[in-house]
């Protein structure tokens, strides 16, 4: 096997292996996904990026068949574990900064397993995303059996009473005085793999500073804590508004920074913030062999 080039790129310290499968590449299974973000004999990332040609049917999810060959390129993302994630916006913002300077364009169409994903790149160099629908029904995050999303019936310590929704990916969300006082690291795991989602959830703990501010901290499911997670951004705003503890545009801070979300009138999210490149290599196949 040829030496594999890849990008190593963060959205607000969220940290991506991005790789271009679209000529002739293969994309890397769980277990190679795995090796590769190993921080210690790997490269080191959250979510691994393949950039590869559109299907030829269009996205495999939350799209019409109207939209066969419209995305300019598609997204598969593995998270440090090896396991799949329907979508990620910090990742898919970096992807898409990448395949703009490739193209000179400043508007991209990218399929995801969530679907098409609409992607600007805007006048003071961020990019801005629109992660699609959200999903608020039980059925849709999904959960294991019918209840509020609103108010799931779930305890885990001091954290109670989250808020469900779904951004391409399952998210439970807690409002908690203080987000940097949660033990998030050892709540999180358990949430993650609690019975209530078979599909699992990323964590979500965050306080409201202002009608249009909030603090947020997020446990990513198949990865842990992260410095940011800009579909988990999106989830904290929906989950807010939803509880009418701000409006429908915020700015998430978190760990690595501030992301501005939008829950727009037509239901979708739009996700803006920064992308960083931080350089480019080649894996030795015998990484990938382990």
């Amino acid at each position: 096997m040829a030496p594999l080039p890849f990008t190593k790129a963060h959205g607000l310290g969220n940290d991506f292996v991005i790789i271009d499968t679209r000529q002739n590449g293969r994309v890397p299974n769980a277990a190679e996904a795995a090796r590769i973000a190993d921080r210690r004999r790997g490269v080191g990332f959250d979510q691994l990026i393949v950039i590869a040609q559109p299907s030829p049917k269009g996205p495999s999810a939350g799209a019409s068949r109207d939209d066969a060959g419209l995305a300019d390129a598609r997204l598969i993302i593995l998270n440090a574990d090896g396991s799949e994630a329907e979508a990620c916006g910090n990742g898919t913002r970096c992807a898409a900064w990448m395949l703009m300077q490739e193209t000179r364009r400043d508007h991209l169409l990218l399929e995801t397993a969530a679907g098409l994903l609409d992607a600007e790149l805007l006048a003071d160099g961020r990019v801005s995303v629109d992660m699609g629908l959200v999903g608020l029904d039980w059925r849709e995050i999904p959960l294991a059996k019918p209840m509020d999303t609103l108010h799931l019936d779930l305890v885990q310590g001091p954290l109670a009473d989250p808020v469900a929704v779904n951004i391409g990916n399952p998210h439970c969300v807690f409002f908690v005085d203080d987000a940097g006082a949660i033990d998030i690291e050892r709540l999180g795991p358990a949430i993650e793999r609690h019975p209530l989602f078979p599909s699992r959830t990323n964590v979500e703990v965050a306080t409201v500073l202002s009608p249009d501010r909030i603090r947020m901290r997020v446990w990513e499911r198949g990865v842990g804590v992260t410095l940011a997670c800009g579909s988990g951004a999106c989830a904290t705003l929906v989950a807010a508004a939803r509880r009418k503890l701000t409006g429908r545009h915020a700015t998430i801070v978190v760990d690595g920074g501030e992301l501005e979300i939008e829950w727009l009138k037509d239901q979708h999210v739009r996700m803006t913030g920064p992308v960083a490149i931080s350089y480019s290599g080649t894996f030795d196949p015998s990484l990938l062999n382990g």
